[in-house]
């Protein structure tokens, strides 16, 4: 089949314009598709890691109930031996390479007031070294300085702008405490953050996990504790560990272990968000590929004479249907390949630029950060040459059955 092939190639360079035209079309679909994954890939990663490590770990252990009544960020409901939790998860085997960070988080609701001005506001209360590497709010700050001593708090800007405060003020949070008492406290401002989330730049605020415990009068105890893997995409499997070590253990049968695909409704979004994309992919590509299925046709019919030799020279259908095809794989080919080379230059440039999206989710009470990165995922992009390779060669079938199934006669008689 070698001179089949051999064939192929020498009939795409005798129009070499129609071939180019081709070539463009499949790397253009390539192209795009390659760079609207990489984008969908840093989408989904932008949110994954802003909704974990604000909200939700990749894996959260709480208990029961509060795992029922997150949304309200429960105080009362407290895992009362979170050092024995962490200890046991560290000591299981096959998940200490996989864990980054566990650490204990409070989260509370409360109102803050300065005068005439209120707003609704979330407390997170963790330990602040270790948040450091969590939340990265020290990387945002641009007044003051991050979290070093007790009774002291760092504040999203726009918050502290919406109740006229600044650096040095005290910041009163009245809250309801574990107990159910109405419980105040002072802290020292030392730092404002500005993420560009909406969400924490005016409405989160943070303080020391010890602050906490003795202001909401835990007992030592914390809502959650947080887990954080160095490879998210593993969260099924090593949550699924977890709760095998704790299944039969009394102490601890009242505790929840959820990962951050069964809190909230986020998980949603992605996955719907993941199956229109994967629909564009395949649109688009046979949107170029159709422009090979013309020509191909146009060919068939310019080369009904030679065609008709061929199969008097005693061709089979099969060899006149594998030389069409071959024509139409190798402009695929071609064609992915540059297309493929296109898109991986995009994401490359972009995973290292971004596109900002300031002005469109400025408003947004949205987990994700402003400016998106592309990902560049090579298997990601060897599935998109792939893909394409695919489409060209499917929708070369048509065309090439048709000159397989040409009359011997009718073929020679015709007139080109």
């Amino acid at each position: 089949m070698k001179w089949i092939i051999d064939l192929a190639r020498r009939n795409i360079k005798r129009n070499k314009r129609r071939t180019i035209l081709a070539v463009s079309s499949i790397a253009l679909a390539v192209a795009l598709t390659t760079s609207l994954n990489g984008l969908l890939n840093g989408m989904v990663d932008n949110i994954v890691r802003n909704l974990t490590k604000n909200e939700t770990g990749h894996i959260r252990i709480s208990t029961k109930e509060f795992a029922d009544r997150y949304r309200f960020m429960p105080v009362d409901e407290i895992i009362y031996n979170p050092e024995n939790i962490k200890s046991i998860i560290k000591d299981i085997p096959d998940l200490k390479k996989e864990i980054s960070i566990i650490t204990e988080r409070i989260t509370f609701g409360t109102l803050l007031s300065n005068g005439p001005n209120s707003i609704s506001a979330i407390g997170i209360a963790g330990d602040p070294e270790t948040e450091k590497q969590l939340l990265n709010l020290d990387r945002s700050i641009t007044e003051g300085r991050y979290i070093e001593n007790s009774d002291e708090t760092i504040i999203g800007k726009k918050a502290a702008a919406l109740l006229n405060l600044g650096i040095g003020d005290s910041l009163g949070i009245l809250t309801q405490g574990a107990d159910y008492s109405l419980r105040f406290k002072s802290f020292r401002i030392v730092g404002l953050f500005e993420t560009g989330l909406k969400q924490l730049d005016e409405t989160f605020f943070q303080i020391p996990l010890a602050d906490a415990k003795t202001f909401l009068r835990t007992d030592d105890g914390v809502q959650q504790i947080l887990i954080m893997l160095k490879d998210y995409k593993k969260v099924d499997k090593a949550a699924q560990r977890i709760k095998e070590e704790f299944a039969h253990s009394l102490e601890f049968e009242d505790i929840a272990i959820r990962t951050w695909k069964e809190i909230g409704d986020y998980i949603t979004i992605i996955s719907v968000s993941e199956v229109i994309y994967s629909w564009m992919y395949v649109v688009i590509s046979f949107l170029g590929a159709f422009i090979i299925s013309n020509i191909l046709m146009m060919i068939v019919l310019e080369r009904r004479r030679e065609i008709g030799i061929l199969k008097a020279m005693g061709l089979k259908k099969k060899e006149i249907l594998f030389l069409f095809v071959s024509e139409g794989a190798v402009i695929g080919i071609i064609g992915s390949f540059i297309g493929a080379l296109m898109g991986l230059s995009v994401c490359f440039i972009f995973s290292i630029y971004g596109i900002d999206f300031s002005s469109a989710m400025g408003e947004m009470n949205f987990p994700a950060d402003p400016v998106y990165y592309f990902k560049v995922n090579p298997a990601s992009i060897l599935l998109m040459f792939l893909l394409g390779v695919a489409v060209a060669v499917f929708v070369s079938i048509l065309p090439s059955r048709k000159a397989a199934n040409m009359n011997v006669v009718d073929a020679i008689k015709s007139v080109v």
